[in-house]
């Protein structure tokens, strides 16, 4: 049965400081398939790693505000699958902090002492990156998911949202505010038009859809190894590089109408 990720519930932030553990184990594989869903507040596309059931996510956090930083401890210290396990002011110190405690997800602040937007390829190769921002312009936000960012979140929704795209992305998938939403779609690039048989096309939907290959394979009637050997001759027919790309590939090019609840 596919999850949906959950939606977080409005809380005050508060201001105490909560403890936090300082290390973590290695990070699980973080680019293979997982559910997809859609929530009411924001856009979630694609699939890809998860944790296992009953083990927490791994939480760093880089951003140059002391306060903030309390206050998405105290939002998160209330949940027990949230671990946050290192923090950092500087860009520079994000990927010495990540070489040293393994992680699965980074919520990062795009405007530290430097624009963190250059960084986030290189960051991305060590854990998945929720970005976090006061600044709303939506092009930077789409810079960031092109960047290979899997979230963005405005920090002044974030005791709302932040933990509904912590729950999205731990799951694999990409969590987009519609605004962000629209505008990457537009900026990812046009795809390409070739030739896509139709179980190539039934694939593809069905991965816009969320489906695991798991599902995909039972839906289609045919071995999940199958359904492997099809998506890596999609991807690179289409010249994506993952499922999130895919997705965007078939919103454009209307597999899918918009984002069909299932």
């Amino acid at each position: 049965m596919r999850r949906r990720p959950a939606v977080a519930a409005t809380r005050q932030s508060a201001m105490s400081t909560g403890k936090y553990t300082k290390s973590c184990q290695s990070a699980d594989s973080r680019r293979a398939a997982s559910n997809g869903g859609a929530t009411p507040d924001a856009t979630v596309v694609g699939n890809g790693p998860g944790t296992s059931p009953g083990v927490a996510v791994r939480i760093a956090i880089a951003d140059d505000h002391a306060l903030f930083r309390q206050g998405v401890r105290s939002l998160l210290r209330q949940e027990q699958d949230v671990d946050i396990v290192a923090e950092a002011e500087r860009v520079d110190d994000i990927a010495p902090l990540l070489a040293r405690h393994r992680c699965d997800l980074l919520l990062l602040d795009l405007q530290m002492d430097r624009s963190a937007l250059p960084a986030i390829p290189a960051l991305a190769r060590a854990a998945s990156v929720i970005v976090l921002t006061m600044n709303e312009n939506v092009g930077d936000a789409a810079a960031a998911i092109r960047n290979g960012a899997l979230a963005v979140v405005f920090k002044r929704f974030a005791v709302t949202t932040l933990l509904e795209a912590i729950r999205a992305v731990a799951a694999g998938q990409a969590w987009l505010p519609p605004t962000v939403q629209r505008v990457a779609v537009a900026e990812l690039g046009a795809p390409s038009r070739p030739a896509i048989s139709e179980r190539e096309r039934e694939i593809i939907r069905h991965v816009a859809l969320g489906r695991r290959n798991a599902e995909v394979a039972r839906d289609l009637f045919i071995s999940e190894e199958t359904v492997k050997k099809h998506l890596n001759s999609i991807f690179q027919k289409l010249a994506v590089r993952d499922r999130v790309q895919l997705t965007l590939f078939a919103i454009r090019t209307g597999i899918v109408t918009g984002f069909e609840s299932h």
